[in-house]
């Protein structure tokens, strides 16, 4: 920690002029690949600024295929606020000289990011009917914002050649998560026109404001060129309805809301079909990605316990593949 404070407060009058300096840095709590500091800019006059650090890349990180650089993910969000999207500002791109390593800063935004309490708490009851809806609308612009040349392009084919690949290195053998693999490619949907993808948005990503909805998307690390229906079924998988499977979109919404917001706000329409495809896909990466978890917890216990309890959500995201492999069966 003091290693960060002592590089911000030489990068404090970069962004603030004069004798600014900073308080309150503390590390945030929550996130398994990124380090996540907040603090405030206190500038020599006027008001003063709540801050994020977004620095780095944990040894948790647990997705295949290629994440962009933190430069990368800070110009993409800039890009993406420009086209209307509700996320954080960015505030200063760190470079060598910084001393911070990867790392940027954006503006600190007001809200709610725990997904339990934004799908059950009682606080949320006057939006949780208005954030399908803006959230299609936040997706809607995502896939419309013109993607970065450096960002990787995985389709449905190299997503599920990623995570087999990624399966098969394990060593594991798990009857339902092979029955999920062949599922997928027997009904891989045609090709469509890619756009630039979020990669992980769902309840948990979104930071919510109790009295207006969807103030922001946060956590960007995993945006590439791909299917815009992936991001829809992702905010689907029964893994982020926190306890609530009626609302399908977040444990807080319904798909057709999600889809009416999207076309609303110049989506082009998402058949059904593509978004259950994508949803069954989701199960199958987070089981993927929970064993993984578990995998590094195994090998270094004293790395603390949190790969440990999502590697024990295996056995959740397999009660979903058997669902849906069910559903469509019938």
């Amino acid at each position: 920690m003091a290693d960060v404070a002592e590089r911000l407060a030489v990068l404090a009058p970069v962004m603030a002029g004069g004798n600014a300096r900073i308080a309150d840095l503390g590390l945030l709590t929550g996130g398994a690949s990124m380090e996540t500091w907040a603090f405030t800019l206190v500038p020599a006059a006027g008001e003063s600024t709540q801050l994020i650090l977004r620095r780095g890349d944990s040894p948790l990180a647990t997705h295949p295929g290629s994440k962009p650089p933190l430069r990368i993910e800070a110009e993409l969000i800039a890009a993406a606020v420009a086209h209307g999207v509700p996320a954080p500002e960015v505030v200063h791109i760190c470079t060598e000289a910084d001393g911070l390593g990867e790392a940027y800063v954006m503006r600190r935004v007001s809200g709610e990011t725990l997904g339990k309490r934004i799908a059950t708490d009682p606080a949320f009851d006057a939006v949780r009917p208005c954030l399908a809806r803006q959230c299609g609308a936040a997706l809607a612009r995502i896939h419309a914002t013109p993607p970065l040349a450096e960002l990787a392009t995985l389709d449905i084919r190299a997503t599920l050649a990623n995570y087999e690949e990624t399966w098969r290195a394990s060593g594991l053998v798990r009857p339902t998560i092979e029955a999920a693999f062949r599922w997928l490619e027997r009904r891989a949907p045609e090709a469509t026109d890619l756009t630039l993808v979020h990669g992980d948005f769902r309840n948990g990503n979104l930071m919510v404001d109790p009295a207006t909805g969807l103030a922001a998307v946060l956590d960007w690390e995993l945006a590439h060129i791909g299917d815009p229906a992936e991001d829809i079924g992702w905010i689907c998988t029964n893994s982020w309805r926190f306890g609530r499977p009626e609302h399908r979109v977040g444990g807080f919404g319904d798909l057709d809301d999600l889809l009416d917001g999207y076309v609303a706000a110049g989506g082009a329409p998402i058949a059904k079909e593509r978004v259950d495809f994508w949803q069954m896909l989701g199960s199958l990466k987070w089981g993927v990605m929970t064993t993984m978890m578990h995998a590094r917890w195994a090998a270094a216990p004293s790395a603390g316990p949190e790969r440990a309890v999502i590697g024990r959500r295996l056995s959740e995201t397999e009660a979903d593949i058997v669902a849906i492999i069910e559903r469509n069966a019938a």
